[in-house]
């Protein structure tokens, strides 16, 4: 019995932290102003007939806070990757100078760092949602166990304690993201 319970504390504090993890990799992706390597992450580009991952074709580097480069490993895939980053969509110009691709990334206007921060906060709602579910499977678990109703509670409340601390978690990591995207 004891093995059940440990199993249920455990499995339910590895998705809690899952769902953490899982809202740490999306925020990484909204833009806060100044350039990274993972704004054009989501960038696919045909290699030879197969869509592969920019970074496996071509060094991607951040000068400044301002200039993404992007230098391939075979100038042939100038085009190609120009290409990529127009079907990615994700709002950049890319520049070619023969040798590599140049991408100036804007500043953000007010408005568009508003956009960003409501981004941001549906994700972070999105994990804490994903956080719920988590304890309500586990205090489901938990009242299917052959076990006093006093310990049942206990563990109710156990679960609980943790649900709490991940929320706390998540408005924090959301706190952080909303401080950098609003920050000029």
């Amino acid at each position: 019995m004891e093995d059940e319970i440990k199993f249920i504390i455990d499995s339910t504090k590895e998705a809690m932290d899952n769902a953490l993890v899982h809202l740490e990799k999306k925020l990484v992706n909204i833009r806060a102003g100044k350039a990274s390597p993972s704004m054009v992450g989501s960038v696919m580009v045909d290699y030879y007939g197969s869509p592969t991952p920019l970074n496996q074709v071509a060094n991607v580097n951040t000068p400044d806070g301002m200039t993404i480069t992007i230098q391939p490993w075979e100038k042939t895939l100038i085009p190609e990757i120009e290409k990529g980053i127009h079907l990615a969509n994700i709002g950049f110009n890319p520049m070619n100078n023969g040798e590599s691709i140049i991408i100036n990334v804007p500043p953000l206007t007010e408005e568009r760092r508003g956009e960003l921060a409501k981004q941001a906060k549906a994700e972070a709602e999105e994990a804490k949602i994903g956080v719920r579910n988590d304890r309500k499977n586990a205090n489901n678990d938990i009242k299917k166990l052959d076990i006093s109703e006093d310990l049942k509670a206990n563990l109710e409340i156990d679960i609980q304690k943790m649900t709490d601390n991940h929320i706390e978690k998540i408005d924090a990591v959301f706190a952080k993201k909303e401080k950098e995207i609003m920050t000029v």
